[in-house]
This record gives structure tokens, C-alpha cells and sequence, in this order.
């Protein structure tokens, strides 16, 4: 399924129905007085997120979503019938915005969380309601009040607990796969990754984290360059960075510029996201000889003077990953 992270729809509430002018008319009972009833309401539009949903992608073809209008009143003081709202679901992680102000809506973060982006019109009333003693015969009534219309930008940031982030080529998807039931695409060529991933890492009953994968990032990325920067805004509603670098990348550039490159454009992108919990964590370690590893990884740590939690893994081996799962369910209260 194609991933769409962006969509704009409009919706409509219906209008209330229209309040009657009726007058009861009955053998053996003359001038009966009004009968009018209310018009019924219309219906309002309401989002709510699924956990089964991941993408906004059925809302490229689907947007415009209208509820029904509220039935008109009727005669012996019957109410007309009122429209039954409609339930439009999105993806958890939806943020919706008005474009015409761009006034933020709603944040969808909870299963089955309801927001309410359209309120139905208010049914009318009948002449019934304008009887008094100087008027026998009211012929006023009011009409159904229009449903709210608006048009909707929906944004989606996907919830996950771990942010995978690095450059082409780093490791993330291999990760990914190596930890959890994820099958992201893996090849060594770069930009494999088009869109974000998510894997649910499982560590016993009851006991999870979810960890999502994004397009690697190049310079420039902040500014529109490469495929990552659609997808940083994905890091932000994570409460753990996982920076991954190669500790020989295949290009002979040096590990410890490439992480502060990237630096440099979260900085650019969302200082926010620079000041989140971050560990740096150096991968491939498989493609060195066992004397070569641990003085390779000291020159990447000591180039960035780099004083927080870092990891040495191989995704393919499986070396370290034990250690940086265990660790990362400690961090998260999942232990």
C-alpha cells in the first residue's frame, strides 16, 4: 500500500430540517390550534483513529465526506427525523487543520479517539411553539439552521517510541527487521527505504516498544534535498533517537562528519529535535576483523567527543543487539 502522510478533504454536517405549520384538523374538533413540528437535526461529521490504519492514502480519492440533512417537521406535532451522524476513520498520529485559517483542530493520539470537525445544523421549530393568547393561529415557524462546512488538512505523524535516523545506507531497515516482525526492503544501494516503516519490538507478554524507520537523511534535507526531509516531521512524537552510522561507510568518508552533518540539519529542520535523548549507534561492525572493531569504534566516539549512550551492533550477526534492546526497554519502563 502506497504511504501518504498528507491529505486535504472536506466535510459537510447537514442541515437541520425545517419547522411546520400544521393546524389540527379533526372531525367534531374545529379550530383545533396549531399541530406544527420541529424540523430534526442534521447530521455532524466526526474522525476517529484506527490502529489498523497507516496511511492516508484512501483520502487521494475520497474527500468529500457529507452528512445527511435533518427531516423537515410534520403535522399533530410530529418531529421530523434527525441524521445520523457519519464516522470518517484516519490513521492514529492524525493532526487536523483548517485551511482556510490553518487553526489547529484536533490531534488524533488515542484508539478510537472522536473529534468532532463539522457540527450538524439545528433542526427548525413548528408554528406550535408561537401559539399564545392573542395568537390562535400562528403561521410562523422557523427554519433549520445550515451544518458547519469546512475544508480539512490531515497530517499524519506516525506514534512510535524509537526514531531510527541516519544516512543512506546506515543500517535502519536491517535493524528494523533484525528486532522485529517489520519487513521493510533491504539492498545496498541508497534511499532503499521510500517511507516511514514500523516495527513492534517484543519482549514478553505485555511487554513492547514500537520503532519506526524513515528514508535516510542527506544534507540538504531540511531544505527539501533527497527523501528524508518529508519524513523527519515523523521523528518528532518520538521519545528516543537512535542515530545509526556505518562504522567504515563504502564511500570512505568519515563516520564522525556524517553524524555531525545530520546533526546539522535537525538543527535546520527542528532544534526540538535536537535536544531529544539520542544514542549514537555504530553499525556494521560484522565487515571489520575482530582486532579491527573496538579501535575503530573508539576513533568515531572520541572524534565526536561523544559523552551519552552509544552501541557497536551487527544487524546481520546479531552482535550487540541484545544489549540495545535491553537497554532501550529499561529507558522506556517496558522491563
Amino acid at each position: 500500500m502506497k504511504f501518504v502522510d498528507e491529505a486535504r478533504i472536506e466535510v459537510r454536517a447537514g442541515k437541520g430540517g425545517h419547522g411546520c405549520v400544521s393546524f389540527r384538523r379533526e372531525k367534531y374538533i374545529p379550530k383545533g390550534g396549531p399541530d406544527g413540528g420541529d424540523g430534526g437535526d442534521g447530521g455532524s461529521v466526526w474522525l476517529e483513529a484506527d490502529p489498523g490504519l497507516n496511511t492516508l492514502v484512501d483520502f487521494r480519492h475520497a474527500r468529500l465526506f457529507q452528512a445527511r440533512n435533518g427531516q423537515p417537521g410534520q403535522g399533530r406535532q410530529r418531529t421530523g427525523k434527525s441524521a445520523e451522524d457519519i464516522l470518517v476513520r484516519v490513521p492514529l498520529g492524525t493532526i487536523v487543520r483548517n485551511v482556510e485559517t490553518d487553526e489547529l483542530i484536533g490531534d488524533l493520539t488515542e484508539p478510537g479517539q472522536r473529534l468532532l470537525v463539522a457540527t450538524g445544523g439545528t433542526g427548525g421549530k413548528g408554528n406550535i411553539h408561537f401559539k399564545s393568547s392573542v395568537n390562535q393561529t400562528p403561521r410562523q415557524f422557523t427554519e433549520g439552521t445550515p451544518g458547519e462546512a469546512r475544508e480539512l488538512h490531515l497530517e499524519l505523524k506516525v506514534l512510535a517510541d524509537v526514531g531510527l535516523l541516519g544516512f543512506p545506507n546506515a543500517g535502519k531497515s536491517t535493524l528494523i527487521a533484525s528486532v522485529s516482525r517489520a519487513r521493510p526492503k533491504v539492498a545496498d544501494y541508497p534511499f532503499t527505504t521510500l517511507h516511514p516503516n514500523l516495527g513492534v519490538v517484543r519482549l514478553g507478554p505485555g511487554r513492547s516498544f514500537v520503532i519506526a524507520d524513515i528514508p535516510g537523511i542527506i544534507e540538504g534535507a531540511a531544505e527539501g534535498a533527497g527523501l528524508g526531509h518529508r519524513f523527519l516531521k515523523h521523528l518528532q512524537r518520538t521519545g528516543l533517537l537512535l542515530h545509526l552510522v556505518e562504522v567504515q561507510p563504502v564511500d570512505g568518508s568519515d563516520p564522525a562528519e556524517q553524524v555531525r552533518a545530520l546533526e546539522r540539519e535537525l538543527e535546520r529542520f527542528d532544534p526540538g529535535l535536537m535536544a531529544r535523548p539520542r544514542w549514537l549507534v555504530i553499525t556494521k561492525i560484522d565487515q571489520l576483523a575482530e582486532d579491527e572493531i573496538d579501535p575503530a569504534v573508539e576513533r568515531i566516539i572520541d572524534g565526536l567527543g561523544w559523552n551519552r549512550p552509544w552501541f557497536a551492533i551487527s544487524s546481520v550477526s546479531g552482535a550487540g543487539l541484545k544489549s540495545l534492546v535491553s537497554k532501550i526497554a529499561t529507558v522506556l519502563g517496558r522491563t
